[in-house]
């Protein structure tokens, strides 16, 4: 099949741009070119601003594809500019999030009909129009399928942590130094590696039984945080962490600039069932946490980490030793 990825180039995409090569489809990629990933010969490229309408018009013109997979959809009027451009194509693929439901979630795992609303963030209101819009489109402008990840990892993204996305993280890791830990480190966390998420957009495409869904691709090792700072300890070879259990509501109050993913993320203990991609997409879970994470930091030794004191974690967590020390003491008077 003739496959036009909006994106292309980013974290999921180029797995899945590899793995359509790989199961025999065209793949022509549109993007602005700012991204460099190591892709295929074989694979064209279309260069274009997604936000213009009239380019993805003139895309799918050229293109004529048999598919099209957005993966930087993120706003309502992307969402509608793309359902006026590809009208026509036979499938569209749209890469939503779980982060459309509603947190906490009503009950753990989650299915695709967990409750949306309120929503937990902008970023997951957004999301969920989108999922909308196609899914309004779907059987008149095109056949639509819609998958929503969770927290994707992999070689060229980062390793995150309750700060967010600094690299810095793993120098700390690396050197010993205290970790940041919201909460006692107990919630629940997913990281799925990116190739297999890719698996699960590669297997629906052309797929009748997936047109007019939508699917769960997430992790099927849930573990706490704790384990999360374990695993990436051992793959670094690193000391058995230190880690600094802060509450979260105390975190968010302190400094609020670097915690808006734990405020809609990382603070809830999450598990969203597979069951529904692995019998339609054969999803399978196939890269351990400890396997995957080990891969990714590999891939980041090539690049620049930053120094473990390029954050204020240290300021961080002398105020908190300090304030329980307190708390400690005037008790014991």
């Amino acid at each position: 099949m003739d496959v036009l990825i909006v994106g292309g180039t980013g974290l999921i995409s180029t797995g899945i741009t590899r793995q359509a090569v790989d199961a025999g489809h065209d793949v022509t990629l549109f993007h602005r070119g700012e991204t460099e990933s190591e892709l295929p010969d074989s694979v064209d490229h279309v260069y274009g601003d997604r936000d213009e309408t009239d380019e993805l018009a003139d895309a799918a013109e050229s293109v004529n594809p048999d598919v099209v997979v957005d993966m930087v959809c993120f706003t309502p009027e992307q969402a509608e500019g793309a359902v006026e451009a590809f009208a026509g194509v036979d499938q569209f693929v749209f890469c939503s999030t779980v982060d459309v439901y509603h947190r906490p979630l009503d009950a753990n795992p989650a299915t695709e009909e967990a409750p949306r609303e309120p929503p937990v963030s902008q970023y997951g209101a957004d999301k969920a129009e989108c999922e909308d819009i196609f899914m309004d489109a779907h059987e008149d402008a095109f056949q639509t399928t819609v998958i929503r990840p969770w927290s994707t990892y992999g070689e060229g993204g980062p390793v995150i942590h309750t700060m967010g996305w600094g690299t810095y993280y793993l120098d700390r890791m690396r050197k010993g130094e205290p970790i940041i830990v919201h909460g006692d480190g107990a919630t629940l966390w997913g990281p799925c590696h990116r190739d297999d998420v890719a698996g699960a957009f590669v297997a629906a495409l052309g797929n009748e039984t997936t047109y007019g869904e939508a699917y769960h691709v997430t992790s099927e090792e849930v573990i706490s945080w704790n384990q999360y700072h374990e695993y990436v300890a051992d793959a670094m070879d690193a000391p058995d962490p230190d880690l600094v259990y802060i509450p979260t509501d105390k975190l968010v109050r302190a400094v609020p600039e670097r915690t808006d993913p734990l405020v809609d993320h990382f603070q809830y203990s999450t598990v969203f069932d597979n069951s529904k991609a692995k019998r339609d997409l054969d999803f399978e879970y196939t890269i351990s946490f400890r396997e995957g994470v080990e891969r990714t930091i590999e891939f980041m030794d090539e690049s620049e980490i930053d120094d473990w004191d390029s954050e204020n974690d240290d300021e961080i967590i002398a105020a908190w030793r300090d304030a329980s020390q307190e708390f400690v003491e005037t008790l014991q008077e």
